[in-house]
C-alpha cells in the first residue's frame, strides 16, 4: 500500500486533533487511563504516524495542558462576568470545577502522573512548563481582580494544586487519610482559599 503524502496543513490539522482528543479523554478518564492507542484510533491514524508527532505520551500530555490553559482563563472570565454569581460564588465555583475536573472537562494530574512527566522533561522543557504555569495562575488571579506578583502566584499555585492533587489521591495514593471525609475536607480547603484570596483582593483595591 503506497504511503500517503501529507501536506504541512494536513499534519497541523492532525496534530491539533491529537491534542484536542487527548485533552477530552484525559479530562474524562485521567491521564493514566488514557492510552496512546485510544487517542490515535479516535483520530484515525496509525501508531507509527502518531509517534511522528509526539515521541512519547508525556510529550502529548504537556501539549494538552498547554491547550487547556486559555480554556481555563476563558472559563474564569465567564464566571466572573456572570451576574448571578457574587465574587465569592464565582471563585468558589471555579475551584470546585478544578477539584472535580473529570466532571467539568478539566484535566488534573495525579501525584504519580506529575512525577512521571517531571522525569521525562528536559531542563529546557521544564523551564517552559513553569513559565506557562506561572502565566496561567497569574492570569487567574488578575481575572479575580488581584494584583499578582510572583509570591502571590506561587502561593495560589501551591494551595490550588495541593487541594486538587489530594482530592485525586484519596484513597489509593494517600491511604492513611480518611476517604469518607474527602468532600468535607475539600469544602473546608476551598473556603480557606477563597477567604485568603478575598483578603488579597481587598489589599489590591486602590
Amino acid at each position: 500500500m503506497p504511503k500517503v503524502a501529507y501536506s504541512e496543513e494536513d499534519r497541523e490539522r492532525i496534530r491539533t486533533a491529537l491534542i484536542t482528543t487527548a485533552l477530552d479523554l484525559m479530562a474524562k478518564q485521567g491521564v493514566q487511563h488514557t492510552t496512546v492507542e485510544q487517542i490515535y484510533k479516535k483520530v484515525g491514524i496509525s501508531r507509527t504516524f502518531f509517534y511522528s508527532f509526539f515521541p512519547t505520551k508525556e510529550d502529548l500530555v504537556i501539549e494538552t495542558l498547554y491547550l487547556q490553559q486559555p480554556k481555563i482563563i476563558e472559563y474564569v472570565r465567564t464566571l466572573m462576568a456572570d451576574p448571578s454569581l457574587s465574587w465569592r460564588g464565582a471563585v468558589t465555583q471555579f475551584l470546585y470545577s478544578c477539584c472535580y475536573g473529570e466532571r467539568n472537562g478539566i484535566a488534573v494530574l495525579t501525584i504519580e502522573e506529575q512525577q512521571l512527566i517531571f522525569k521525562r522533561l528536559s531542563e529546557e522543557k521544564y523551564r517552559e512548563f513553569r513559565q506557562r504555569q506561572l502565566w496561567l495562575f497569574g492570569k487567574i488571579l488578575e481575572t479575580f481582580g488581584i494584583k499578582a506578583d510572583e509570591n502571590k502566584i506561587g502561593l495560589f499555585t501551591n494551595l490550588s494544586l495541593s487541594m486538587m492533587v489530594m482530592r485525586r489521591a484519596l484513597p489509593d495514593t494517600l491511604p492513611l487519610l480518611v476517604p469518607e471525609a474527602a468532600d468535607e475536607t475539600i469544602d473546608f480547603q476551598i473556603r480557606a482559599i477563597v477567604d485568603a484570596l478575598e483578603a488579597l483582593k481587598e489589599a489590591s483595591a486602590p
